[in-house]
C-alpha cells in the first residue's frame, strides 16, 4: 500500500496572525521530503492539521486520500513523532508501546520487531522518564512505526542525537524511503537534511518558498561561482579583479570568484605568474540555500517582532 500525504490550501489563523496562507505540498512515497522553514513559518501548525489536532480555516489535508479524523485504524496508514516528550514518565517503554499497540489490535510480537528497528533492545524495560532525549526520539520513531504505516511524520527527530544517534537517523529515514514509504520530517538541522532527503519544501510567512529537489536547490545556489585555492591569495585577488571578477575571501588560502569561468580564471592566474593549489565549481551547502531562500522571511518576522 502506497500513500501520498497531499497537502491543498491549507489557511489558518490563530487572532490576528496568518499562520498558513495557502499552504500546497505533497509528500511522494519513496521520498525523504524534509519540510524547513524559519520559527513560526508554519511547519508545526501544518502538521498538526495533517493529523487532526488542528483543524484548517481552509483547505485540505489527506493521506493516501483521506483526511485523518476518517482513517478507520491510523497507525496502519500514518505514523507521526511530533513530540519526544509526549509519553507517561513512570510507564516503561516497552509497556507504552504495547498500551498503543493494543488500540490499534496490533500485538507483543510487533512491538518487539519495532524495539529493534528503533535499537531500544537493552532498554525496553526501563522507564521512559529515565531516557534521555535521544532515547525518546527513539521510543518516538518505535512508536509512529508500529502500524507498518507507509506514510511517516516526524518533527525534529535529530534533537538530542549523539553523533551515533544522528548517523543512524539519517540512514534509518533513507531506509523508510527505500521500502516506498512517503517520508516527510522537519528539521533545522540543514547538514542531516542534505544527507538523508530527496526533497524539500520550505516554507515561510505561512507560504511555500520552495518546493523542488534537493539537488536542484543546492544547483541553483551554487550558481556559477568558483573556488580557488591559492596561497597568493593578495595577488590573485588583485589579477582577477582586474580580469572581471568579483572576488570573496572565504578561508585562509580560499577565495570564491563570480563573474568569470574557470577556464578564464586559471589563464589569468596562468598568464600573471600567480600559483594556485586547485580551482573548482563552487558547491553551496543546503544551509547556504536555505539561508538565501528565507531571507526575507526572517527579515520580515524580526520587522514584526521589532514593531511589537
Amino acid at each position: 500500500m502506497e500513500a501520498t500525504i497531499a497537502v491543498d490550501g491549507l489557511r489558518k489563523r490563530f487572532g490576528s496572525a496568518q499562520a498558513l496562507d495557502g499552504v500546497t505540498f505533497s509528500v511522494q512515497p519513496g521520498q525523504v521530503t524534509g519540510f524547513v522553514g524559519p520559527n513560526g513559518a508554519g511547519k508545526s501548525t501544518t502538521m498538526r492539521i495533517i493529523l487532526g489536532l488542528d483543524a484548517a480555516d481552509a483547505g485540505t489535508a489527506l493521506i493516501g486520500g483521506q483526511p485523518y479524523r476518517k482513517l478507520r485504524h491510523p497507525l496502519s496508514v500514518v505514523g507521526a513523532l511530533l513530540d519526544a516528550g509526549a509519553l507517561q514518565p513512570s510507564r516503561r517503554a516497552r509497556n507504552h508501546l504495547l498500551w498503543l499497540a493494543h488500540s490499534q489490535g496490533l500485538g507483543a510480537k510487533r512491538v518487539d520487531e519495532v524495539i529493534a528497528q528503533a535499537g531500544l533492545e537493552s532498554v525496553a524495560r526501563r522507564k521512559a522518564g529515565g531516557y534521555s532525549l535521544g532515547m525518546r526520539q527513539r521510543l518516538g520513531i518505535a512508536a509512529a512505526l508500529l502500524g507498518d504505516p507507509p506514510a511517516l511524520m516526524m518533527d525534529e527527530p535529530f534533537n538530542g542525537m549523539d553523533p551515533e544517534g544522528i548517523v543512524w537517523m539519517r540512514g534509518f529515514l533513507r531506509q523508510l524511503a527505500a521500502e516506498g514509504r512517503a517520508v516527510l520530517v522537519s528539521s533545522h538541522l540543514m547538514s542531516e537534511l542534505q544527507d538523508a532527503a530527496d526533497h524539500l519544501v520550505v516554507i515561510g510567512r505561512g507560504r511555500v518558498i520552495a518546493d523542488t529537489s534537493v539537488a536542484a536547490l543546492i544547483k541553483a545556489a551554487s550558481g556559477d561561482r568558483v573556488e580557488l585555492r591559492t596561497a597568493a591569495r593578495t595577488a590573485a585577488t588583485t589579477v582577477l579583479a582586474h580580469a572581471g571578477a568579483t572576488v570573496a575571501v572565504t578561508g585562509p588560502d580560499l577565495l570564491t570568484i563570480s563573474g568569470l569561468p574557470a577556464e578564464k580564471v586559471v589563464a589569468a592566474l596562468t598568464e600573471a605568474g600567480v600559483p594556485f593549489a586547485e580551482v573548482r565549481a563552487h558547491r553551496a551547502t543546503l544551509e547556504e540555500a536555505y539561508m538565501e531562500l528565507t531571507r526575507e522571511a526572517v527579515e520580515f518576522r524580526a520587522a514584526t517582532e521589532a514593531a511589537s
